[in-house]
């Protein structure tokens, strides 16, 4: 008996020793990479400008698009509310139930998922996945699925009236379809990595009894004008947490992926004035501009920071926007394409693994990560020919 509980301790010191070797090599390679970028960074433009050019990017950044896009959270989150309250929500849901089935093979319920991330983002599909009356009407493989159905849609009015703003007006409808079609592609992806994997969930039921799912009159006797105030008030309230929620992502995702778009100042010197850079990411695309100009319809390569961009958070792609129109980079199909992979990937790096965690299935995000990146390349290809065909049977403005 001594002898194997020795070895069974010479085993665990060996992998404590082992974790404490990765751990260090962690740090050094992170440390490198760090390091590297900065060294890169500051060779190119001087060590002073680089460090400006961060900071003014930064302020500009939160003064001129995150406190925009705070506006448009508020305004939005407000109406949400609003049509939660006197029932619009529930009658989207009736509307859209004849659609779920034959287009995504989920239970008719499902369409109160998709509206509620429309209105808001993400992580809306787990509150409703939670309630045991919603989640009792949906087998297994359904359920997991609901994590890419819902994130298709995440942001969806965000991304639209952003985009209205920019002067564009049925572009982002375009978009908003090759998101649908993104969708259905992403949703049943993902329900056949599931059922490849565990058949047996074709057949078992999330919960065991199926309630019948009642809709919950919120009306306690309040008055009609009050009811309207409330609601106005707590969505821009929950506007406003969005707003905040997205500050990070902006101002570091897009300060770096614009460091990396654009290029010096007219003269071609760096002042350390904001969005100069060393537009590494156009060079790189450009060496492959071919590909994302035949599926997308790109006809400048530094329009791919968008997508990049948006794979960790829309709210910080829709930053890279205006700069983006005011450097003439942009036309109706980059719009469309845009809105279309915006609402469909929707920061889907940054959410999938949380979302799938909580609905108790954390190792399938990889499958759920894949499902969906399959998903937004064919809805930026779908919205691309589209409006590709719209301009050539209707040219419109």
């Amino acid at each position: 008996m001594a002898p194997l509980v020795k070895a069974l301790a010479r085993t665990r010191q060996r992998e404590k020793k082992q974790k404490s070797a990765l751990s260090q090599w962690s740090g050094v390679i992170c440390l490198a990479v760090v390091l590297g970028l900065f060294y890169y960074l500051g060779r190119q433009m001087g060590m002073a400008n680089m460090l400006n050019t961060l900071m003014h990017t930064a302020h500009d950044l939160l003064l001129n698009t995150v406190f925009y896009l705070m506006g448009i959270c508020v305004l939005t989150g407000a109406i949400g509310r609003l049509f939660v309250e006197f029932g619009v929500v529930r009658l989207l849901e009736r509307i859209l139930r004849p659609l779920m089935r034959p287009l995504f093979n989920l239970p008719g319920v499902a369409s109160l998922g998709a509206v509620m991330t429309f209105l808001s983002d993400n992580p809306a599909i787990i509150s409703l996945a939670a309630d045991k009356r919603f989640s009792s009407y949906f087998k297994k493989f359904q359920y997991i699925s609901l994590t890419n159905f819902g994130t298709a849609f995440g942001m969806g009015l965000l991304v639209m009236v952003f985009m209205v703003g920019q002067g564009f007006y049925w572009q982002p409808l375009v978009g908003f379809f090759g998101a649908f079609c993104g969708c259905v592609v992403s949703t049943r992806l993902m329900q056949y990595f599931v059922l490849r994997q565990y058949p047996n969930f074709a057949a078992e039921a999330v919960v065991a009894e199926n309630e019948e799912i009642k809709a919950e009159e919120k009306d306690s006797g309040q008055s009609t004008f009050i009811r309207i105030l409330n609601s106005l008030l707590d969505g821009g309230r929950t506007g406003v947490d969005v707003g905040l929620a997205i500050i990070p992502g902006v101002l570091i995702i897009s300060t770096f992926v614009m460091v990396l778009t654009f290029g010096p100042s007219a003269d071609g010197a760096y002042t350390g004035a904001a969005y100069e850079g060393v537009a590494l990411l156009p060079f790189l695309a450009g060496k492959v501009n071919f590909i994302f100009e035949w599926l997308f319809g790109f006809t400048d390569p530094h329009l791919v920071a968008f997508p990049i961009t948006a794979l960790g958070a829309v709210g910080a792609a829709l930053g890279l926007v205006p700069n983006f129109i005011s450097q003439g980079w942009v036309d109706g199909n980059a719009i469309a394409v845009f809105t279309a992979i915006g609402m469909c990937w929707s920061g889907y790096l940054s959410t999938h693994t949380a979302m799938l965690d909580s609905l108790g299935y954390r190792h399938l995000t990889p499958k759920a990560i894949l499902a969906h990146t399959i998903g937004g390349i064919v809805a930026a290809i779908t919205a691309h020919l589209v409006y590709s065909a719209i301009m050539y049977l209707l040219p419109v403005q």
